[in-house]
């Protein structure tokens, strides 16, 4: 019951920011509903959004935008990550790969990877994927990460990252629950850059 009400409070939330974006920006569509960047957006929604995301669809929008600029953002990570909760694991680490010629300091690139590696039993490379991604993130998760200048105050990716470092430094023996740790800081991640969207989408309707 718990799990079908946290759903629901989720596809509400999303509901809500797009109502609210779309009153912002008045009757028409807003300039990031158009072209590349309205692409990625609408993925980024979709993969960033849990069980109720269109996989399928943001997967078709990515791979759309990497094939014209595998450059833009980070869609090649993005689409990464929509491989890997599609259970598309061979095309997650190739896609990963190339994420990772292009930028080698993309902590969630590293992050899905080591997942990756580890689902398709490549144990060893996934766990020092995954703990360099951690590292890194651990590092770059502060006050201006992504652009949010308060960043994770209530201290929940914080938290998922000690849970997750924990684990990880036990190795092996526990790979099943190193791989729900890891999922977990990516969850919780999601949650914390929605709640930011949101916060900045209110604070420009109160302008």
């Amino acid at each position: 019951m718990r799990t079908a009400t946290n759903h629901s409070h989720s596809t509400i939330g999303y509901l809500l920011l797009a109502a609210i974006l779309l009153s912002v920006s008045g009757c028409s569509a807003p300039k990031w509903y158009f072209g590349t960047g309205g692409k990625y957006n609408e993925a980024r929604l979709e993969v960033t959004r849990g069980r109720g995301g269109n996989l399928d669809k943001a997967i078709s929008n990515l791979e759309a935008i990497v094939q014209k600029d595998p450059t833009y953002r980070d869609s090649l990570t993005l689409l990464g990550r929509a491989y890997y909760k599609r259970e598309r694991y061979d095309d997650a680490r190739l896609i990963l790969q190339r994420s990772l010629v292009v930028n080698s300091s993309d902590e969630i690139a590293w992050i899905v990877l080591g997942l990756t590696q580890l689902r398709l039993g490549e144990d060893e490379k996934g766990l020092e994927a995954v703990k360099g991604g951690i590292t890194l993130l651990n590092k770059q998760s502060t006050d201006g990460y992504r652009g949010h200048a308060n960043w994770d105050r209530a201290g929940r990716v914080r938290a998922s990252i000690r849970r997750a470092i924990v684990v990880a430094l036990k190795g092996l023996e526990e790979k099943e629950n190193l791989i729900r740790s890891v999922e977990a800081i990516l969850a919780t991640m999601d949650a914390e850059e929605f709640h930011q969207r949101v916060e900045k989408v209110y604070d420009r309707v109160e302008e």
